[in-house]
């Protein structure tokens, strides 16, 4: 090896090593623990600027469906999604109390083929009604998808994978500073995939999902078991294809065992709620 290259080897090592002092930097001063979940996230983006940013997002998402008069069609629908999602939603300021402040929203968008369902961070929601009509959803199926979707919220996976994406992209713009351009993609995915073993993938979301969307479900006495019936459902109603809510919310086969097991943990939260007065929180 040269002199010249034993410089160039070197000088790349520094570099490397300096993206390497960002990404730790970014990791250990963004973190912080989550409230309801208890686990650490990175945080780099605030719940606050999450919400702000998903309030923008999730008008410029509905605009065009309510241009073409698919927002909130159905007065029926919309009228039982509301209702479910009130009494969901008042159990959810009960895990977080500041969430009463929050502009809960759910939209029912007209979309007949699209199985799917999402919620971004301070509780603006959407459901297509391809979702609730194709699978015949009961009022306890349906709550157990808008108290899945309530529960990301709650436990503020946007911020977090919002975070997780910023962090990646600084760690490609710190090499891209430093210079060989021509590693950047493969060094940039390298970095972003050693960030990204230090912190939750999408399974364990899920799984937190899962579990806080089935007590907030059973505490607003909609039955637990319906869960596993829901993914069984949607599971079915795939076939060689699968829907939209499944590719955004991995499904293992054991799914449906954990959330049989949740179930029965839960049961005594429902049966308790469906002897009281469920409360209701506003949701436009």
């Amino acid at each position: 090896m040269t002199s010249g290259n034993r410089f160039e080897t070197l000088d790349r090592y520094r570099r490397l090593g300096w993206v390497a002092w960002v990404v730790l930097i970014l990791a250990v001063t963004g973190c912080s623990t989550n409230p309801v979940t208890g686990r650490s996230q990175l945080m780099l983006v605030s719940e606050n600027a999450a919400i702000s940013a998903s309030s923008q997002a999730y008008t410029e998402v509905l605009d065009s469906a309510r241009k073409e008069g698919r927002v909130d069609a159905d007065s029926r629908t919309k009228a039982r999604v509301n209702a479910i999602a009130e009494r969901v939603v008042a159990q959810a300021v009960r895990y977080r109390p500041e969430t009463a402040d929050w502009d809960w929203q759910i939209a029912v968008i007209e979309a007949p083929d699209n199985l799917n369902a999402f919620a971004m961070a301070g509780g603006k929601m959407a459901i297509y009604t391809g979702i609730i009509d194709k699978l015949s959803l009961t009022d306890d199926e349906l709550a157990q998808i808008i108290a899945h979707e309530i529960a990301h919220a709650l436990s503020s996976h946007s911020a977090e994978k919002m975070s997780v994406a910023l962090a990646s992209n600084l760690a490609l713009t710190a090499y891209a500073v430093t210079g060989d351009r021509n590693e950047l993609a493969v060094t940039g995915a390298a970095l972003a995939a050693l960030m990204a073993v230090q912190l939750p993938n999408s399974r364990q979301m899920e799984a937190e999902a899962d579990r806080i969307g089935i007590e907030l479900a059973a505490r607003a006495g909609y039955r637990p078991e319906a869960a596993a019936q829901l993914w069984a459902k949607m599971a079915a109603e795939g076939g060689a294809r699968q829907p939209v809510f499944l590719s955004t919310h991995p499904a293992p086969a054991s799914r449906q065992r954990d959330l049989q097991t949740l179930a029965v943990q839960v049961q005594p939260l429902y049966e308790q709620a469906i002897r009281s007065r469920l409360p209701r929180h506003p949701v436009r």
